[in-house]
């Protein structure tokens, strides 16, 4: 059964760093193109950055462009969003999802998801 299981959330301060992890099992995940995505209340659930099997082809928001970046270790089976210069308007739950078929521009644009993560918070606060 396809797993996904996001941690690192938590209080950061504007200005500061923060990284989110999403551990995969149940599927092997080198097969997999990977999202974060992020939701905050009263919103709708919008594409972070996504990343293709590889690694070698990512997709960013442009709210986020040249401050986050994506990574995935597939021996560990492991992906990662490190966020920089984190600001007020990144507070959200953060949530990766998983899908076989898509491209990494369909899935942060489209959400063309096939699994999802439970979530993790982020707090931006001084």
């Amino acid at each position: 059964q396809l797993q996904l299981v996001e941690s690192g959330g938590g209080l950061v301060q504007p200005g500061g760093s923060l990284r989110l992890s999403c551990a995969a099992s149940g599927f092997t995940l080198a097969n997999y193109v990977i999202g974060w995505f992020r939701q905050v209340p009263g919103k709708e659930r919008e594409g972070v950055s996504c990343i293709d099997q590889s690694g070698s082809s990512t997709h960013f928001a442009d709210s986020v462009r040249d401050r986050f970046t994506i990574s995935r270790d597939n021996a560990k089976n492991m992906v990662y969003l490190q966020m920089n210069n984190v600001q007020p308007e990144d507070a959200a739950i953060y949530y990766c999802a998983a899908d076989a078929w898509t491209s990494v521009r369909s899935m942060c644009n489209f959400l063309v998801v096939s699994a999802w993560g439970q979530g993790t918070q982020v707090t931006v606060s001084s």
